[in-house]
């Protein structure tokens, strides 16, 4: 069952098995929060196991370009468009979040960020990137780091 994801009450439904789930929570919100005032987007999440789709995408791109495969249990998916860009989000169950932006008419706007909760340790899978950090006040302290898709999914 889909969930629309309420920035102005932050919850942790669909979160609830991770240890970090109130900083997971803040990082969904803070993300609804985006791309309801950029694009008047409501984001929306479905539980992992109901967007099969979504997650091999993800993980094709992780893995083909960085040979990326994360041993956390993905809790939840969000997959949409906006404007030219096809977005994809997992939620992990360690607190990760990774983004995929891949613009359909600009192969320089391809993108993967990853996003780490308040509270979680690096992931071993991404101890090679550099994590930088913003204050949000839904999520905290929010470390972030990307790299650019080079292939064509």
């Amino acid at each position: 069952m889909s969930y629309v994801v309420d920035f102005n009450n932050v919850s942790t439904v669909g979160l609830e098995s991770s240890p970090v789930a109130e900083g997971l929570a803040g990082l969904r919100a803070n993300e609804a929060r985006y791309y309801m005032n950029k694009y008047n987007h409501q984001f929306t999440t479905l539980p992992a196991s109901e967007s099969r789709e979504t997650l091999d995408w993800v993980n094709q791109i992780l893995k083909a370009e960085r040979g990326i495969e994360f041993a956390a249990k993905p809790l939840e998916t969000s997959s949409f468009q906006v404007e030219n860009l096809k977005m994809a989000y997992v939620f992990y169950e360690d607190g990760l979040v990774v983004n995929v932006m891949f613009a359909v008419d600009d192969p320089k706007k391809r993108a993967v960020g990853f996003k780490l909760s308040e509270g979680m340790e690096i992931p071993k899978e991404l101890g090679k990137f550099k994590f930088a950090r913003q204050k949000s006040k839904l999520a905290g302290t929010i470390r972030g780091s990307f790299f650019v898709i080079k292939g064509e999914y």
